[in-house]
């Protein structure tokens, strides 16, 4: 049997993964690059790799206790020449999440994890769980957003 807190997450993570493959597919490299008010704002290539490996992080240390290697301040570096290019790096990422989540296992959310950033604090499944889904959608608006500033602005 599922654990009902994998399949919510599921439902949740995957709906949300589909949303941002929609804000890339059909996109100029301009427009994937695009950084809104300048260098000190995030294009959606930034955003996308930025939430999906973000997602890939957090689930994993949610369900499995391990998360695997992030070179974080890259992710905003992303710079891409074409919507093909990014989506196969979201693609990618996006099956990682999805394989994460089809874990059997029942999950105790409350269960501490020491959190793998530099501090090592702890942080429980729950919170893992709920942040790795948060902070996907958060990003996602982002990414829809900034698409529709450029449609809006006429920077197409």
């Amino acid at each position: 049997m599922t654990d009902p807190a994998i399949e919510a997450a599921r439902g949740f993570v995957g709906h949300s993964l589909d949303a941002m493959r929609r804000a890339i597919v059909g996109s100029s490299p301009e427009l994937l690059n695009w950084r809104p008010a300048g260098d000190e704002t995030n294009s959606i290539a930034i955003i996308a790799v930025h939430a999906v490996t973000s997602t890939r992080w957090w689930l994993s240390v949610a369900i499995t206790g391990n998360a695997p290697e992030r070179d974080r301040a890259a992710e905003f570096r992303t710079n891409i020449s074409s919507a093909a290019q990014l989506l196969s790096i979201v693609d990618e990422l996006s099956a990682d999440c999805r394989e994460i989540l089809t874990s059997e296992e029942p999950l105790d959310l409350g269960i501490s994890r020491t959190d793998p950033r530099e501090g090592g604090s702890t942080t429980t499944v729950a919170w893992a769980l709920i942040h790795a889904i948060e902070h996907l959608q958060e990003h996602v608006a982002h990414a829809e957003l900034t698409r529709q500033m450029w449609e809006l602005t006429g920077a197409a």
